[in-house]
């Protein structure tokens, strides 16, 4: 069995409710008043990105395949280099990628000329692996050559478990690239500082000024309070993924699950996190309040 640890930097004696405890032993380290939800997947990891601190943590630290997580590598790198503007033109060398790759596909047509901001969106909200072939063919040049920034620009955040082999986090014959809840995470927020980047992932619906494309968000999350994205993922190496976040309390929240074996449950397991957080906070504000 697993062990995970929530960490909150405060020492405490250790609770575990039988009701409310993960599988495997649960290390509740804070002066919480509530327990932990119960959480699902081989990793999951709770951030609080405006403090700086674990609120919790299962196998944060584990290499996995993160599936379509990795395209907010590639969105932050072609926010990096590119215009809004700029216009790429989509060959059908992208979308047999992702036919041949059995990927999600935001319905590109070969011959069309699509803004980079449109492609984002294919790329973000319906998780087009037909978008990420063409940007990163575009600005790599080259896919071979955008996977070289990806790895790259890992290092240079800071992300030294991850690696990326392709654009979009598809298999490969070569093997999966990898990564850990913890660098997600930490991913997450640096793109998240980019208001374009947080304006893309949390849009439920997007439509191209032409009438021609029409996306909808694969997240769940949006429409939760704070909510603000950020990326949903499955393969069958990887399972169930989701990178998410939300503006709770003046303090933003990040969270990654990977390795979900039931797709409709990220969502309650994320929900649940935010919910337990903001509680918590509560209670804290509550007591320091009581003891004036």
């Amino acid at each position: 069995m697993t062990a995970f640890a929530l960490v909150t930097g405060v020492a405490s004696p250790v609770l575990a409710p039988p009701a409310l405890a993960s599988p495997g032993v649960v290390q509740h380290v804070s002066g919480h008043a509530y327990a932990p939800p119960r959480v699902h997947g081989r990793a999951v990891y709770l951030w609080d990105a405006t403090t700086g601190q674990d609120l919790l943590d299962k196998n944060a630290g584990k290499r996995m395949p993160v599936a379509s997580l990795t395209k907010i590598m590639t969105a932050y790198i072609v926010l990096r280099e590119a215009n809004l503007d700029d216009e790429v033109k989509v060959k059908r060398e992208d979308l047999e990628y992702a036919w041949n790759n059995d990927g999600t596909t935001a319905d590109l047509e070969p011959g069309d000329t699509l803004p980079v901001g449109d492609l984002l969106y294919a790329l973000m909200l319906p998780s087009g692996a037909d978008a990420a072939h063409a940007l990163a063919r575009a600005y790599g040049p080259g896919v071979p050559g955008f996977v070289d920034k990806m790895n790259a620009t890992a290092r240079e955040l800071g992300l030294n478990d991850t690696l990326y082999v392709n654009a979009d986090g598809l298999p490969t014959s070569r093997g999966d690239g990898y990564s850990t809840a913890r660098d997600q995470a930490r991913l997450a927020e640096i793109a998240l500082r980019n208001p374009v980047f947080t304006e893309i992932t949390s849009t439920r619906h997007h439509a191209t000024e032409d009438g021609r494309y029409d996306w909808y968000n694969t997240n769940h999350m949006l429409g939760l309070p704070g909510a603000i994205g950020v990326k949903t993922g499955s393969t069958n190496a990887a399972g169930f993924c989701l990178a998410f976040a939300a503006d709770r309390g003046g303090r933003r929240l990040i969270g990654i699950i990977l390795g979900e074996n039931v797709a409709s449950r990220r969502w309650d397991t994320a929900e649940r996190l935010l919910d337990w957080a903001s509680e918590s906070w509560a209670s804290e504000s509550w007591a320091s309040e009581s003891d004036r």
